[in-house]
């Protein structure tokens, strides 16, 4: 009853501050381009804007169901104290007025954590244009299949409503079966499909930089990206076709987001790879298979729980145990009650990683244990939950660095200290 009521009042009050969104939104009236997907939004969000430049106003920082209006609105939350919600309520009305945009863009990263968030945030955008760019096993714990489905296809149909909701085009990952099968109903004509298979000739990771060889031109980028990310590209290529925009083939613009696979000296030379973001299946399977064809030895990869799971946190973190003996991984690091539930027991049952594998629940212990194997020279990947961050900060060569990493605001600077870190 509590959980209903809760959900309740989620929609009831979010749909304040979507009526006022609405308002200045109609008022701008921009072409809304809507990213979505359950991974790699933010990155495709910033390869789009490395291209559009000043022409569109872009979401940072904003993809939820509060997020999005609070972005239109012009109000951004600091503390996450709950008069600031009071604030809000006052402000919303007033901020629906202000002075419009003069961008004729709107570029935005659309999540769906929740039964109905698609629904209700693809009513308010009304996208002129949708990318779909994936779907997958996200915020499981939030949603429950119908009877003879299965939990992808529920969350692959919340996506489906900005889809749904699109005017003109709709640029989809063509290599994911839950979203074709998502837009099978919908106009075959509004639908461009971007299938790896037509497009991606070539991939390399080399020690600080990713080479695309796609359509036969060759995009360089001083970033490590996983092959997935392939897709991203072709779709910002697509993309600034429709709006008949000059590209820059050489992303000169292109920063990458803190958390998605930042690269940093660390002490003893070693290479500190920092994915520590988030970890989803889909996208801890792409960050292993990079690392496992990044050319610097000996590697270390430390991962952390893959949350918001549900009912497949099991089944989920042995995939990843199963899929790890597949590596050839110098040494392992397990952080979290998961991952050493699940995951450990696989390794540390095999000849291949018996030795080699570790598991530990907090950060602070997994970092004691991991400045005393260093020896030098090593690349470490960082992909999961448990603050992770906090390790790689404590391993920076220059501590400067440490403004580049994710969570910096005080709310995650208090928590990591709870954890050691």
């Amino acid at each position: 009853m509590v959980k209903k009521v809760k959900k309740f009042l989620y929609f009831f009050v979010a749909s304040y501050f979507k009526f006022f969104a609405g308002i200045y939104l109609r008022r701008w009236n921009p072409k809304v381009i809507v990213i979505t997907g359950s991974q790699g939004k933010t990155t495709l969000l910033h390869l789009i804007e490395s291209q559009l430049g000043e022409r569109a106003i872009y979401s940072h920082f904003a993809n939820s169901t509060f997020g999005i209006p609070f972005h239109i609105l012009g109000l951004q939350r600091k503390n996450f104290a709950v008069f600031e919600w009071v604030i809000f309520a006052v402000m919303a009305p007033l901020r629906a007025f202000r002075k419009i945009h003069k961008e004729k863009l709107y570029v935005v990263e659309a999540d769906c954590e929740r039964p109905r968030e698609g629904e209700f945030l693809a009513d308010l955008l009304r996208p002129s244009i949708t990318l779909w760019l994936s779907s997958g096993r996200s915020h499981a714990i939030n949603f429950k299949a119908m009877e003879g489905e299965i939990v992808e296809t529920a969350i692959a149909r919340e996506f489906s409503n900005f889809a749904e909701q699109t005017k003109d085009k709709i640029i989809a990952n063509g290599d994911v079966q839950e979203i074709k099968t998502a837009l099978a109903n919908l106009p075959k004509g509004k639908i461009t499909y971007i299938k790896s298979s037509e497009y991606l000739k070539d991939y390399k990771i080399e020690k600080a930089r990713t080479h695309f060889k796609i359509d036969n031109f060759s995009y360089f980028f001083p970033y490590l990206l996983p092959k997935e990310v392939a897709v991203s590209v072709k779709m910002t290529k697509v993309l600034c076709d429709i709006l008949k925009v000059p590209m820059d083939a050489s992303f000169s613009k292109f920063t990458l987001p803190p958390g998605r696979n930042s690269i940093f000296l660390g002490t003893r030379n070693t290479v500190l790879i920092d994915s520590s973001y988030n970890a989803l299946p889909d996208s801890m399977k792409a960050m292993l298979d990079l690392f496992t064809a990044y050319p610097v030895h000996p590697k270390i990869a430390v991962l952390g729980d893959m949350i918001e799971q549900g009912k497949y946190e099991k089944e989920e973190h042995e995939k990843l145990g199963e899929y790890l003996l597949t590596t050839n991984f110098d040494m392992i690091i397990f952080v979290g009650p998961r991952t050493h539930e699940h995951t450990f027991p696989i390794l540390a049952n095999s000849p291949k990683y018996a030795q080699k594998v570790f598991s530990f629940d907090r950060p602070d212990e997994a970092f004691a244990f991991l400045k005393t194997k260093i020896l030098g020279w090593e690349a470490i990947l960082f992909k999961g939950a448990r603050f992770l961050e906090g390790i790689v900060e404590k391993l920076l060569a220059n501590p400067e660095d440490a403004k580049f990493l994710p969570r910096r605001e005080k709310v995650w600077q208090d928590r990591r200290a709870k954890w050691g870190v």
